[in-house]
């Protein structure tokens, strides 16, 4: 039997296993996906930097932080009165905003333009910000960086950014690994890809790491609440109630009934499937045991987020689509303490 090494069903008012001494500080950090993964691989998470004040109010609600800076990384990067704390830390995580580099959008037609993002009020260059966040490794200089990001990344004509970033990090004064990683051989419920720089500092000449993760995928059916959300009144649903079991989209049934797409395309869920990425934006995605939309506790369970977490006046599926499932986060963490900072010891 293949037994996962953190359960994705868990409650944070179970508490975190005790402390290995490492402190983490985190940039980009919404509502604390990653943070609740550094801490269950016992991690001291000391906070991080939040551009949107009503997600920085999810995050203080959820995780008692010591630091909170809710600011642009571009303003945090030019503060000069920063603890000592911070400009000795073990690890430094992010995961700058990554609409730029997804393979679903505009992608290169948005390279270079300013936005205004969902998740804070200033116009900004989304493919720069991961070029802030390397300029902030250089100015504190942890022993470990780690950013995350999407697949797309490595994909088509994005994997340019891929040689400025490595550039970056080596100037920063690190080497350099790059991994990409699925979030279901991980114990998480969920079919999530993601590319992870890891760093080490060039003083620290550690070995490289190894990520190989294993655990038996869990399929949605082990996931979904008994009842789903109603949704059979819309359009869509109506379209649901003539669905069979080979259809795997709404785009499916209406070429099957109709011979041609219509609206939106969304993916059908069954209960032998893995659950695929949770997104913050797109359409949502209907289960094919009932016909109806994922229920919040079907988010959170596929997310791996805990069942008590405070999501304030948010909609669910928007945090945990825009947060590292933790239980990813902590698969990681640990690699990195028993490869890298165990060995030091």
């Amino acid at each position: 039997m293949n037994k996962h090494k953190y359960p994705y069903r868990w409650k944070l008012s179970d508490g975190y296993p005790g402390s290995n001494g490492l402190n983490v500080f985190g940039t980009f950090i919404c509502g604390g996906g990653s943070t609740m993964g550094y801490k269950l691989a016992g991690f001291n998470h000391l906070g991080g930097v939040e551009i949107d004040p009503k997600i920085a109010d999810v995050y203080k609600a959820n995780h008692n932080p010591k630091y909170l800076y809710v600011e642009d990384i571009r303003e945090f990067n030019k503060r000069t009165d920063l603890p000592d704390e911070l400009y000795n830390l073990d690890l430094l995580d992010g995961s700058p905003p990554c609409s730029s580099f997804s393979m679903a959008g505009n992608r290169e037609k948005d390279w270079g333009k300013k936005k205004v993002f969902k998740e804070g009020q200033s116009l900004q260059t989304l493919d720069d910000l991961f070029f802030d966040y390397i300029a902030l490794a250089k100015k504190l200089q942890p022993k470990v960086v780690l950013a995350e990001n999407v697949k797309g990344l490595i994909q088509g004509n994005a994997k340019s950014y891929v040689h400025k970033i490595k550039a970056g990090f080596e100037d920063a004064g690190y080497k350099v690994q790059l991994f990409l990683l699925n979030a279901a051989s991980m114990g998480v419920p969920q079919k999530r890809e993601r590319v992870f720089f890891i760093c080490q500092r060039n003083d620290l000449n550690l070995p490289k790491l190894v990520m190989k993760f294993s655990e038996k995928a869990i399929n949605f059916g082990s996931v979904r609440t008994h009842i789903g959300r109603d949704v059979l009144h819309t359009e869509s649903g109506k379209l649901m109630k003539r669905r069979i079991k080979t259809d795997k989209s709404t785009g499916d049934i209406n070429m099957r009934l109709f011979g041609k797409l219509s609206g939106f395309t969304i993916l059908i869920v069954q209960d032998n499937d893995i659950c695929p990425t949770i997104t913050s934006g797109a359409p949502f995605k209907f289960r094919g045991f009932d016909g109806m939309d994922f229920s919040d506790k079907d988010y959170i369970s596929a997310g791996s987020f805990p069942s008590d977490f405070k999501f304030l006046d948010n909609y669910p599926r928007y945090i945990i689509g825009m947060s590292v499932p933790p239980i990813m986060t902590a698969q990681i963490a640990n690699q990195i303490y028993l490869q890298w900072f165990k060995l030091k010891t």
